[in-house]
């Protein structure tokens, strides 16, 4: 918050972001791996999270979710802090290991999750169609490939129309085709509202994002659109800019 900023001012920024995190900080085994991360993921856009394997990104979209025990600082998701029990049904969330049961079709996985989330009639087919998956909705997901059990999770986290969606690196195995069908629809569920967190460790994702946060050692590097970052560092493409920050 700006010293000047009015009242009103203050009340329409906190309305347009669906998550503000404020000087997080997570130790595990001793390390601290999130060192004072601060930033805000507005509504109705996409933002991403990158930066190198092991940077400190599953740890931080954990405490997002409300799920990862944190040190100091603080997170909170449409109004309420991270982890409270009437989120439950306004987040999705999709980790880089598949959450679907391995002895269940991908339409047993769906039906059982709708039913908890109260997810309404009709979701399931919804769902399939977004990720892709209308085909193998009587396949045991044991027999799925990496790429569609991830898909196959991706739709679980979809389930309801959440109004905030984190994503843990969700097009980890898939091939060129169907990374670019996803972030259509990561785009499409933005138009609707939604606001996106999602986490790579590809860098040429990161001009599919609306805003980045590019991470390192557990700390924030940049928080910035990717044309800002761009023109801040004199580099013509993301990696680079990446790279430069990295140097300074």
């Amino acid at each position: 918050m700006d010293l000047f900023d009015s009242p009103v001012e203050v009340i329409i920024q906190h309305m347009s972001n669906a998550v503000s995190v404020d000087r997080l900080r997570v130790v595990r085994g001793g390390r601290e791996v999130v060192r004072g991360v601060g930033f805000d993921v507005p509504r109705g856009s996409v933002t991403g999270l990158l930066g190198p394997s092991g940077c400190g990104k599953t740890t931080l979209l954990r405490a997002v979710v409300g799920v990862q025990v944190v040190a100091s600082g603080g997170v909170t998701v449409l109004g309420h802090p991270a982890g409270s029990p009437v989120l439950r049904r306004r987040i999705g969330y999709s980790t880089q290991s598949p959450s679907v049961y391995a002895d269940l079709t991908v339409a047993e996985n769906l039906r059982y999750f709708a039913s908890i989330l109260r997810a309404p009639r009709g979701d399931v087919d919804r769902v399939l169609e977004e990720v892709g998956l209308k085909g193998n909705v009587d396949q045991l997901v044991t027999t799925l490939s990496g790429g569609e059990k991830s898909r196959a999770s991706l739709a679980v986290a979809l389930l309801g129309k959440p109004e905030v969606i984190v994503l843990d690196e969700p097009t980890v195995g898939l091939d060129p085709v169907l990374r670019e069908e996803l972030w259509l629809l990561f785009h499409r569920l933005a138009d609707a509202g939604a606001a996106l967190l999602v986490s790579s460790h590809v860098m040429d994702e990161a001009a599919r994002c609306d805003r980045l946060l590019l991470m390192r050692d557990g700390a924030l590097l940049a928080d910035d659109t990717p044309d800002a970052l761009r023109a801040q560092t004199g580099t013509p493409d993301l990696e680079q800019a990446f790279l430069a920050l990295v140097r300074r």
